[in-house]
């Protein structure tokens, strides 16, 4: 059975045909490249095939001599790692809260990619999604489910309308729907009934994306522990995501009495 692996290592002195020779050494030892893609400015990442993994070890054993390269990572390759080949860049990851994933606007393709590939993991799945206004939160949401081929279904939204949902249609409480939900307007906006509706779809073996996260679990008795993935998006790498102008929306919608569209 073959064996996939992903190699990655920095380059410490470029040369012309450095990449050549460690092409050459892998054919030698009968171990194919599947994808190969520079990963920063000074490092190079290879997923790779093999029939044992004896050859990755000897692999590893040869490039430890190269003076021009140090190995980075060998292992088992992660999503990560294929999605840092495919795209040519690491997701940045919190180092201290490891669910953690942080994005830039810029970076809105890595991120489609990325989700996409945890909707079409099967099984319950709760992920949040923090970000300041026009971001591209919920446009990440609906384009990452339609890139992993699955349905999705606001539960709460303002995308075009503010979107209140109270009942769902039998076909609808379906595990392989992607199902939506704004903290804000789930929490605050919320009847008893739509807040029972948000407790039976968070019960689902299904996949559920919380826009707001920290507004959730403020006002449910959700925590943050229940959740496995919390992605950042900003607009640049120092934005500080708030929810000042999000309290002032709320502010303004109750004044002006919007119930948007409940049903």
């Amino acid at each position: 059975m073959p064996y996939e692996w992903y190699l990655e290592y920095k380059i410490q002195k470029n040369r012309p045909g450095l990449l050549g020779d460690i092409s050459s050494l892998l054919g030698m030892l009968a171990i194919n490249i599947m994808t190969i893609n520079g990963v920063d400015d000074s490092r190079r990442g290879l997923l790779m095939k093999c029939d044992s993994n004896d050859q990755v070890r000897r692999l590893e054993s040869i490039l430890n001599t190269m003076d021009n390269i140090t190995i980075t990572k060998l292992r088992i390759p992660k999503l990560r790692d294929r999605l840092a080949v495919r795209h040519g860049r690491y997701i940045q990851r919190d180092a201290d809260d490891k669910k953690t994933f942080r994005f830039v606007r810029d970076e809105l393709g890595l991120l489609v990619d990325f989700m996409a590939e945890l909707y079409k993991q099967e099984g319950h799945k709760l992920i949040g999604i923090r970000g300041m206004p026009r971001v591209g939160k919920t446009e990440s949401i609906v384009a990452s489910s339609v890139c992993a081929n699955k349905k999705w279904l606001f539960v709460s939204s303002t995308l075009l309308k503010q979107t209140i949902r109270s009942q769902l249609i039998a076909d609808e409480y379906n595990e392989d729907n992607v199902f939506i939900i704004d903290g804000i307007v789930s929490t605050r906006r919320g009847s008893e009934q739509h807040l029972q509706l948000v407790r039976e779809i968070m019960r689902l073996p299904a996949t559920k994306v919380v826009e707001h996260p920290d507004v959730f679990v403020q006002n449910t008795e959700y925590t943050l522990d229940d959740f496995d993935y919390i992605i950042e998006i900003r607009n640049d790498p120092d934005e500080e995501i708030t929810y000042r102008d999000f309290e002032e929306k709320q502010m303004f919608m109750n004044s002006q009495s919007l119930t948007g569209f409940e049903f």
